[in-house]
């Protein structure tokens, strides 16, 4: 692949992970496969991205808006383990990142209201999938040759990660299966 090449694809993740509210809400012409996420990670500059997408089953155990308290609780759960990116994706330390933005398109999670217009929704009946993304400034890029991620042991029906990853150096895929934490970043 050549060098454009690389660097095209780096820009379009890090636009996909900046305009995570442009994605769609469901994925119901998407194939996915519960138990499995998809995770893309770019690396540019001093910026590191990460685009999570991730069936709601393999998040809280169904797959339509919460409907009873126990799956609004569940929802809720799941609402705050990945509003915290710093908890679920650690850099290496020598890189010295800071979680600067954190986007979770909450709206699959959100109770509908009763009797509301659209309240069955196709969610309802169909596949939906989560999406968020995290952004962290490295004050020392060079130095960025991991991520760890904490996705296994956040949420126990997540059994393998698609990992994506580009960088100034190419572009890699690896499969992560639990219970790896490693993700190797191109650089």
């Amino acid at each position: 692949m050549t060098r454009t090449a690389v660097q095209s694809l780096q820009v379009l993740l890090v636009a996909l992970a900046a305009s995570t509210s442009a994605l769609p809400v469901l994925a119901q012409h998407k194939a996915h496969v519960h138990g499995v996420v998809k995770l893309d990670v770019a690396v540019q500059g001093t910026t590191l991205s990460v685009q999570l997408e991730a069936p709601l089953d393999s998040l809280v155990g169904f797959e339509h808006r919460p409907r009873t308290e126990a799956q609004r609780q569940a929802a809720a759960a799941a609402l705050r383990q990945l509003n915290d990116g710093a908890a679920l994706f650690k850099p290496d330390a020598a890189a010295r990142c800071t979680p600067t933005r954190t986007v979770v398109n909450d709206d699959p999670l959100k109770p509908a209201a009763p009797g509301a217009a659209g309240a069955a929704t196709t969610q309802d009946t169909g596949h939906a999938d989560l999406d968020a993304s995290y952004e962290f400034t490295c004050a020392a890029p060079a130095q960025l040759a991991a991520l760890e991620q904490a996705l296994f042991s956040t949420f126990k029906r997540i059994n393998r990660i698609e990992v994506q990853v580009a960088g100034a150096k190419g572009q890699a895929r690896q499969t992560l299966r639990r219970p790896a934490t490693r993700v190797t970043l191109t650089r």
